[in-house]
Protein backbone atom coordinates (compact mmCIF):
# COMPACT_ATOMS: atom_id res chain seq x y z
CA UNK A 1 0.00 0.00 0.00
CA UNK A 2 1.34 3.59 -0.91
CA UNK A 3 -1.66 5.21 0.37
CA UNK A 4 -4.96 5.62 1.74
CA UNK A 5 -8.42 7.13 0.51
CA UNK A 6 -9.54 9.39 3.76
CA UNK A 7 -12.61 11.39 1.84
CA UNK A 8 -14.73 10.84 -1.00
CA UNK A 9 -16.87 13.64 -2.85
CA UNK A 10 -19.15 14.09 -5.62
CA UNK A 11 -22.08 16.71 -6.34
CA UNK A 12 -24.22 16.23 -9.40
CA UNK A 13 -24.68 20.10 -9.97
CA UNK A 14 -21.65 22.43 -10.81
CA UNK A 15 -21.22 23.82 -7.46
CA UNK A 16 -17.30 24.74 -6.55
CA UNK A 17 -17.43 22.30 -3.38
CA UNK A 18 -18.79 18.83 -2.94
CA UNK A 19 -20.34 17.08 0.22
CA UNK A 20 -18.58 13.99 1.41
CA UNK A 21 -20.04 10.48 0.64
CA UNK A 22 -19.50 7.32 2.05
CA UNK A 23 -18.84 5.94 -1.50
CA UNK A 24 -18.47 7.04 -4.92
CA UNK A 25 -18.41 4.80 -7.83
CA UNK A 26 -16.22 5.68 -10.52
CA UNK A 27 -17.26 4.59 -14.31
CA UNK A 28 -14.64 3.67 -16.95
CA UNK A 29 -13.82 6.35 -19.52
CA UNK A 30 -16.63 8.73 -17.64
CA UNK A 31 -15.75 9.58 -14.02
CA UNK A 32 -17.57 9.53 -10.37
CA UNK A 33 -20.87 8.57 -11.32
CA UNK A 34 -23.80 11.26 -10.25
CA UNK A 35 -21.01 13.94 -10.53
CA UNK A 36 -21.45 16.89 -12.47
CA UNK A 37 -18.13 16.36 -14.14
CA UNK A 38 -19.15 12.86 -15.58
CA UNK A 39 -18.64 12.25 -19.21
CA UNK A 40 -16.23 11.34 -22.17
CA UNK A 41 -15.83 14.97 -23.12
CA UNK A 42 -14.71 17.81 -20.93
CA UNK A 43 -17.67 19.18 -18.32
CA UNK A 44 -16.14 21.73 -17.28
CA UNK A 45 -18.16 24.86 -17.80
CA UNK A 46 -14.86 27.06 -19.42
CA UNK A 47 -13.89 24.21 -21.25
CA UNK A 48 -17.19 23.25 -22.88
CA UNK A 49 -17.04 26.93 -24.14
CA UNK A 50 -14.16 26.55 -25.68
CA UNK A 51 -14.65 22.94 -27.19
CA UNK A 52 -17.35 20.99 -25.71
CA UNK A 53 -15.90 18.33 -28.23
CA UNK A 54 -12.28 18.03 -25.97
CA UNK A 55 -11.26 14.48 -24.46
CA UNK A 56 -12.63 14.76 -20.52
CA UNK A 57 -9.12 14.90 -19.03
CA UNK A 58 -10.18 15.75 -16.02
CA UNK A 59 -12.66 13.16 -14.97
CA UNK A 60 -11.35 12.78 -11.08
CA UNK A 61 -9.87 15.20 -9.44
CA UNK A 62 -7.76 14.27 -6.04
CA UNK A 63 -6.05 16.52 -3.58
CA UNK A 64 -3.41 15.30 -1.01
CA UNK A 65 -4.81 15.77 2.94
CA UNK A 66 -1.66 16.57 3.18
CA UNK A 67 -2.49 20.18 1.36
CA UNK A 68 -5.55 20.25 3.99
CA UNK A 69 -3.56 20.46 7.00
CA UNK A 70 -0.76 22.89 4.92
CA UNK A 71 -3.83 24.94 4.18
CA UNK A 72 -4.96 25.06 7.60
CA UNK A 73 -1.54 25.68 9.59
CA UNK A 74 -1.86 29.01 7.35
CA UNK A 75 -4.98 29.64 8.76
CA UNK A 76 -7.49 28.47 6.31
CA UNK A 77 -10.46 26.22 7.77
CA UNK A 78 -10.56 23.63 4.52
CA UNK A 79 -11.68 20.12 4.98
CA UNK A 80 -12.39 17.22 2.54
CA UNK A 81 -14.21 18.35 -0.76
CA UNK A 82 -14.57 21.97 -0.16
CA UNK A 83 -12.04 22.43 -3.17
CA UNK A 84 -13.97 20.30 -5.91
CA UNK A 85 -12.41 17.42 -4.97
CA UNK A 86 -13.31 13.72 -5.76
CA UNK A 87 -10.99 11.94 -3.61
CA UNK A 88 -9.23 12.95 -0.57
CA UNK A 89 -5.85 10.58 0.08
CA UNK A 90 -3.01 10.20 2.68
CA UNK A 91 0.82 9.12 1.87
CA UNK A 92 0.99 9.72 -1.75
CA UNK A 93 3.09 12.24 -3.09
CA UNK A 94 -0.06 13.22 -6.17
CA UNK A 95 2.10 16.40 -7.63
CA UNK A 96 5.21 14.55 -7.53
CA UNK A 97 3.30 11.64 -9.79
CA UNK A 98 4.64 11.41 -13.47
CA UNK A 99 1.46 11.22 -16.18
CA UNK A 100 0.36 7.81 -16.60
CA UNK A 101 0.87 6.86 -13.40
CA UNK A 102 -1.95 4.36 -12.34
CA UNK A 103 -3.85 4.71 -8.96
CA UNK A 104 -5.28 1.78 -8.11
CA UNK A 105 -7.91 2.53 -5.53
CA UNK A 106 -10.19 0.55 -3.48
CA UNK A 107 -10.68 -3.58 -4.97
CA UNK A 108 -11.13 -2.65 -8.55
CA UNK A 109 -10.90 0.84 -9.09
CA UNK A 110 -7.62 2.37 -11.22
CA UNK A 111 -7.81 5.91 -12.15
CA UNK A 112 -4.82 7.21 -14.74
CA UNK A 113 -3.18 10.55 -13.53
CA UNK A 114 -3.62 13.10 -16.93
CA UNK A 115 -1.93 16.53 -15.06
CA UNK A 116 -2.38 18.97 -12.68
CA UNK A 117 -5.68 20.80 -11.52
CA UNK A 118 -5.01 24.40 -12.08
CA UNK A 119 -6.44 26.77 -9.59
CA UNK A 120 -8.93 29.26 -10.45
CA UNK A 121 -10.36 32.26 -9.00
CA UNK A 122 -13.07 30.14 -6.94
CA UNK A 123 -10.88 29.17 -4.42
CA UNK A 124 -11.24 32.76 -3.30
CA UNK A 125 -14.85 32.64 -3.24
CA UNK A 126 -14.25 29.63 -0.86
CA UNK A 127 -12.07 31.61 1.50
CA UNK A 128 -10.33 34.61 0.32
CA UNK A 129 -6.54 34.14 -0.60
CA UNK A 130 -6.82 30.38 -0.75
CA UNK A 131 -5.94 30.64 -4.45
CA UNK A 132 -2.64 32.42 -3.94
CA UNK A 133 -2.21 29.59 -1.02
CA UNK A 134 -2.17 26.46 -3.23
CA UNK A 135 0.39 28.43 -5.72
CA UNK A 136 4.07 28.69 -4.66
CA UNK A 137 7.32 29.02 -6.58
CA UNK A 138 10.59 26.80 -7.06
CA UNK A 139 14.08 28.29 -6.47
CA UNK A 140 13.97 28.49 -9.84
CA UNK A 141 11.25 31.03 -9.69
CA UNK A 142 8.59 28.63 -11.83
CA UNK A 143 5.26 27.99 -10.78
CA UNK A 144 3.98 25.44 -8.52
CA UNK A 145 0.45 23.98 -8.63
CA UNK A 146 -0.49 22.23 -5.47
CA UNK A 147 -4.16 22.14 -5.71
CA UNK A 148 -4.06 18.48 -7.00
CA UNK A 149 -4.31 16.32 -9.75
CA UNK A 150 -6.86 15.30 -12.54
CA UNK A 151 -6.87 11.95 -14.09
CA UNK A 152 -9.02 9.51 -15.67
CA UNK A 153 -10.98 6.44 -14.70
CA UNK A 154 -9.49 3.33 -16.27
CA UNK A 155 -11.29 0.39 -14.61
CA UNK A 156 -14.51 1.19 -12.72
CA UNK A 157 -15.56 0.22 -9.12
CA UNK A 158 -16.75 1.87 -5.84
CA UNK A 159 -13.60 3.82 -3.53
CA UNK A 160 -14.76 4.39 0.26
CA UNK A 161 -12.59 6.12 2.85
CA UNK A 162 -10.21 3.85 4.25
CA UNK A 163 -9.28 1.90 1.42
CA UNK A 164 -6.15 1.23 -0.40
CA UNK A 165 -3.69 3.38 -2.77
CA UNK A 166 -1.34 1.56 -4.56
CA UNK A 167 0.96 3.46 -7.23
CA UNK A 168 1.87 2.08 -10.68
CA UNK A 169 4.44 4.32 -12.25
CA UNK A 170 4.71 4.27 -16.11
CA UNK A 171 8.02 3.17 -17.98
CA UNK A 172 10.68 5.57 -18.28
CA UNK A 173 10.89 8.53 -19.33
CA UNK A 174 8.77 10.38 -17.06
CA UNK A 175 6.99 12.88 -17.85
CA UNK A 176 6.29 15.62 -15.13
CA UNK A 177 2.74 16.67 -14.26
CA UNK A 178 1.61 20.16 -16.51
CA UNK A 179 -2.10 21.92 -16.05
CA UNK A 180 -5.09 19.91 -17.51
Amino acid sequence: MDGIVTAVSRCATHTFSKPNADCIRLLAGLGVEGDAHLGETVQHRSRVAKDPTQPNLRQVHLIHAELHEELQAAGFAVAAGQMGENITTRGVDLLGLPVGARLHLGETAVVEVTGLRNPCTQLNDLLPGLMAAVLDRDSMGNLIRKAGIMGIVITGGEVRPGDAIRVDLPPVPHRPLDRV
